[in-house]
C-alpha cells in the first residue's frame, strides 16, 4: 500500500521561499536548439519566458525560465524545472498532469511531484492559481509541440 506524502504548511512555505531566494532555473537558455515560449498574466506582474531543451535519447536536457515573476510563479517555475530534468515526453507530461489534477483538487499521483507538493492548497486561493501554473502551461505546450528529429 502506498503511503501518503504529508507535507506541513510551514515545510510548503520554506520549499516556496527557498527557491524564491535561490531559483537554481532562472536564467535565459543559451543554446540555439532551445524551445522557448513566452507567457504572461493580466492579473498578477508575471512576464516569463520558458526555455527546453533535449539530449540525443529525447529526454529534457535542461529546463529554464526568465522574467519577471511573482513569488508562487518563481517558485513553481523553479520546482517544474527540476522535476522536468532527466525525463522523457511521456514522463513531463505526466508529472504536469498530476500537479494540474492537484491544483484542480482532483485525485493524482503525489510521489510524481516532490517539491511541487508545497502548492497542494493553491486552489483554495483562486487569485494565485494562474501564477501557481503559468509555467506548467507553458513548458506543457512545448513538450506538446516537439517531436523527435
Amino acid at each position: 500500500m502506498p503511503t501518503s506524502i504529508e507535507i506541513t504548511p510551514e515545510i510548503m512555505r520554506e520549499i516556496i521561499m527557498d527557491h524564491v531566494a535561490n531559483p537554481r532555473h532562472k536564467k535565459r537558455s543559451d543554446d540555439p536548439s532551445a524551445l522557448t515560449t513566452h507567457s504572461s498574466s493580466v492579473n498578477c506582474i508575471d512576464d516569463i519566458d520558458v526555455y527546453l531543451t533535449f539530449d540525443e535519447q529525447d529526454k529534457v536536457k535542461d529546463a529554464c525560465w526568465d522574467g519577471v515573476s511573482c513569488s508562487i510563479t518563481t517558485a513553481s517555475s523553479d520546482i517544474l524545472c527540476d522535476l522536468l530534468i532527466g525525463k522523457d515526453k511521456e514522463e513531463a507530461l505526466s508529472i504536469i498532469d498530476e500537479y494540474m489534477k492537484m491544483i484542480r483538487e482532483e485525485p493524482y499521483d503525489a510521489s510524481k511531484l516532490q517539491e511541487a507538493l508545497a502548492f497542494a492548497n493553491t486552489s483554495k486561493q483562486a487569485a494565485r492559481i494562474h501564477c501557481a501554473t503559468i509555467a506548467f502551461d507553458a513548458f506543457k505546450q512545448l513538450l506538446e509541440e516537439h517531436h523527435h528529429e
